[in-house]
């Protein structure tokens, strides 16, 4: 049996659970999931995708 992912937030979330993701990293993917809906559908990239998006995310936000 795998371990339990560990889930976690940004630190510019707030503690209200209003519109935040969630990320896990497992051992060769990372995960996504909506921290409203923790049992809903997930997403999975690979590490290399998850870099690419953070870069966006940084220069474009």
């Amino acid at each position: 049996m795998p371990p339990a992912l560990k889930w976690f937030k940004s630190s510019y979330s707030g503690s209200d659970g209003g519109e935040c993701v969630e990320i896990a990293v497992a051992s060769i993917s990372i995960r996504i999931r909506d921290s409203k809906n923790p049992n809903g559908p997930r997403l999975r990239v690979s590490p290399a995708t998850w870099a690419d998006f953070t870069v966006f995310v940084a220069t474009r936000g």
